[in-house]
């Protein structure tokens, strides 16, 4: 017990150094916009079905992100980047103590703590926990699904205590972005169960009552959205988004063939590793053919995915966990092999090489980060845009935005924000009003509020250089 404590102690402590300082220091920035202003809308109307910017619904991806962070706002009572970023940062701690806890049985006391370890000092891992993205809640979701249905597996527990519990964190997973983790988490069963004889498993009851219980966590926030939306525009989306990554649609070649370099590099340092990897080194024949099926349960998804012709490297990020799991059994079973015998020549030496690596880690997070923030101080743009609408807009006036898309910059300005579509939109009692550059001449002829009109009273541009112009209805 003093072992596992210990573990989580540090576990912990290492998580907290590269994970939380400088988290809110930097300004909000690309899809960020997109998880945080629907969780204030929500909080605002007191709608969690429909997920919504302004006043326009976000068909896009579902909602588990946005309930976060607005639990994250209701929690702590503040909005700011902090409370915005953290659950992505607990969803990477909860991988890691599953790591330590469940996985230990199987992965060992020095296993199990590298693999939390490994995960957590991964530089993709690093990247995105700090982030309010989807892809830390998404991988995280995925990862543990599969490290508890690896272990119970590994174990030979009850099919229904194999199934039950992944079917649970696979269906939050399909709230937080939708089926794609399904080939991930299947790649490492199918993989399993042929390299073990165990087919029998894959037709046993719990697994279709797994799928059942998957199925009706999606379903109960689906079937109310469906029935609170014009159903045919949702599964239009949907579909679009879905088949457009398959079609190739904003298909582009450079970035296409980067995507397996990129996908691997996520997983510096570790991935310097593998190469060292021997199969045949593992002692137990059941370890070898664990290992074995989770190299192709990690290496035939992760190709599939990447050769998508609409994908990016980061839709590959779920084959961290049972990269983790493969490199941290091969570490613990002995099975790392340096080929100059020379250069590292006892167990002690890759301990050396772990320790490193975790340390590259700590000082990406808790030095880096910190340092980043300092020196972009002065160079956030988005909120010297956000800055100069505060500035212009009365407090308490409502400032409306026509057509905006997902700005981040609403989250820093202190006016109550309303979407409209058009110009022709906007009431009549509008005083301030946001229009991208394809609107300026519309906006400055429209006779809407004659005698009056719209004058315009600054150019605004975002970190993407993009420019938004500001108009005040006057005499």
């Amino acid at each position: 017990m003093n072992s596992r404590l210990r573990a989580l102690f540090v576990i912990l402590l290492v998580w907290a150094a590269i994970y939380l300082p400088a988290l809110g220091s930097i300004a909000i920035k690309g899809e960020e916009g997109r998880r945080i202003l629907p969780a204030i809308r929500m909080l605002e109307t007191g709608n969690y079905i429909v997920p919504q910017v302004g006043s326009n619904p976000y068909f896009r991806k579902p909602p588990l992100v946005n309930w976060l962070v607005a639990a994250s706002f209701k929690i702590f009572g503040v909005r700011n980047e902090w409370t915005a970023r953290l659950p992505s940062a607990i969803a990477v701690l909860a991988v890691a103590i599953a790591f330590v806890t469940v996985a230990r049985a199987s992965l060992g006391p020095s296993g199990s703590a590298v693999a939390a370890l490994i995960w957590l000092t991964n530089i993709g891992m690093i990247e995105k926990g700090r982030l309010i993205e989807i892809e830390a809640l998404y991988v995280s979701l995925c990862g543990l699904a599969i490290i508890f249905w690896l272990s119970f597996c590994v174990q030979k527990k009850s099919p229904w205590l194999i199934w039950i519990p992944a079917s649970i964190l696979l269906g939050l997973a399909l709230l937080a972005k939708g089926p794609t983790h399904l080939v991930f988490f299947y790649a490492i069963v199918l993989a399993v169960l042929w390299q073990t004889k165990n087919w029998r498993l894959l037709y046993h009851p719990a697994h279709f009552a797994a799928l059942a219980v998957m199925l009706a966590i999606f379903a109960a926030w689906a079937i109310p959205f469906a029935r609170s939306t014009t159903t045919h525009v949702v599964v239009s989306k949907w579909s679009v988004q879905f088949t457009g990554r398959l079609r190739g649609i904003d298909f582009k070649f450079f970035s296409w063939i980067r995507n397996i370099p990129r996908g691997l590099i996520y997983f510096l340092p570790w991935i310097l590793l593998f190469p060292f990897v021997r199969l045949s080194k593992f002692h137990d024949d059941a370890q070898q053919r664990l290992a074995r099926a989770l190299a192709w349960g990690i290496t035939v998804p992760f190709l599939a995915v990447n050769l998508v012709p609409g994908a990016v490297a980061r839709y590959s990020m779920p084959v961290l966990v049972p990269a983790s799991w493969l490199l941290a059994m091969s570490y613990a079973g002995k099975a790392l092999q340096w080929p100059p015998k020379r250069w590292i020549r006892s167990d002690r030496d890759w301990a050396k090489i772990v320790a490193a690596f975790v340390g590259l880690g700590l000082v990406v997070g808790a030095i880096g980060y910190p340092l980043t923030a300092v020196v972009l101080r002065n160079r956030q743009q988005i909120k010297k845009a956000a800055a100069e609408i505060n500035t212009l807009v009365p407090a308490g006036e409502r400032l409306y935005a026509v057509n905006p898309d997902y700005q981040p910059v609403f989250f820093y300005v202190e006016a109550p924000v309303e979407y409209v579509s058009y110009i022709k939109n906007l009431p009549i009692n509008a005083h301030y009003f946001l229009v991208e550059t394809n609107n300026e001449a519309e906006a400055a002829a429209t006779q809407k509020w004659a005698p009056r009109h719209a004058h315009q009273l600054a150019r605004i541009r975002d970190y993407r250089k993009r420019e938004m112009l500001l108009f005040e209805v006057g005499p």
